[in-house]
């Protein structure tokens, strides 16, 4: 389905104003202090909401919808319902106009989604579609991965730095905590390169698109923790040969039990070495 309005803002065959209407009809001015930075071009959104695969029959949660950009791109596609999460009240009126457009498969709650158990919010399948704050980004994908068995599919929009991060490969420069822990739990694709001249007001820096499909197997709470820790100890001092960074959580005994050498450093770690790092942790305790 199509996302368009005269001047390349819009819902498909909603009759919606321009989002820059909507922003200044609201007062909807970005907020640095939240990290907001709005997509407005319909081309565009469509073609991020596109990255997440069929959307019928999906349930799908949105964080930080603002004036409601990608939301209309998602009321355009397919979703079986769309749940919008946003804390800045000057939004929620916003989307609440869309939300009387929408047929009744748009709903909105007010609120930090870095406090919510969004599974709770909609039923399975459910998926995550999200333009994240960029100050809060890391620590909401953090928070998802850990229950990723309860999601189809993550496609987030990100910093570029950190969509970089995630899918790093080891041996290189951007590789560290959260590629390990991302490409643990699921498949990671870097998509789209997104340029600031997209957003208003544009950031300083590009943004990317990312497509996280959680696996088949996911690790127990306990042994996510485990993850967390090895992870923490090993890139915390990331030019330390491993022997010395592990030395708090086991050191030369549990690089001996994996069959890795202490003095390799964190970066040229697979993540299946780090997986057996975490469930060694994990076994001693």
């Amino acid at each position: 389905m199509s996302v368009s309005e005269p001047g390349g803002e819009g819902g498909e065959g909603l009759s919606l104003p321009p989002l820059r209407d909507v922003i200044a009809r609201h007062g909807l001015d970005a907020k640095r202090t939240l990290g907001q930075h709005f997509l407005l071009d319909a081309n565009l959104i469509g073609r991020i909401v596109r990255q997440a695969g069929d959307l019928a029959g999906r349930h799908v949660v949105e964080v930080g919808p603002g004036p409601g950009g990608l939301t209309r791109g998602l009321v355009a596609s397919d979703a079986a319902s769309i749940m919008a999460v946003e804390l800045d009240h000057r939004a929620i009126g916003a989307i609440n106009e869309l939300a009387l457009s929408a047929g009744g498969r748009l709903t909105v709650i007010e609120g930090d989604a870095l406090r919510r158990d969004l599974t709770q919010l909609v039923p399975a399948p459910r998926q995550i579609i999200a333009n994240l704050p960029y100050n809060i980004g890391s620590p909401l994908l953090v928070g998802w991965l850990k229950q990723a068995a309860l999601w189809e599919r993550f496609t987030l929009m990100f910093q570029d730095e950190v969509a970089e991060r995630i899918c790093a490969a080891p041996g290189t420069g951007a590789y560290g905590r959260l590629s390990v822990i991302a490409q643990w739990v699921c498949s990671a694709e870097y998509r789209l390169r997104i340029p600031p001249a997209a957003f208003v007001p544009p950031p300083k820096i590009f943004s990317a698109v990312v497509v996280l499909t959680p696996r088949p197997e996911q690790p127990s709470a306990a042994l996510f923790n485990a993850m967390e820790r090895v992870t923490a100890a090993a890139f915390g001092q990331r030019r330390k040969m491993l022997r010395g960074a592990l030395r708090g959580i086991g050191g030369e005994a549990l690089l001996e039990a994996a069959g890795i050498e202490g003095v390799r450093r964190a970066e040229t770690l697979d993540v299946a070495e780090f997986a057996r790092l975490a469930a060694l942790v994990l076994e001693a305790g």
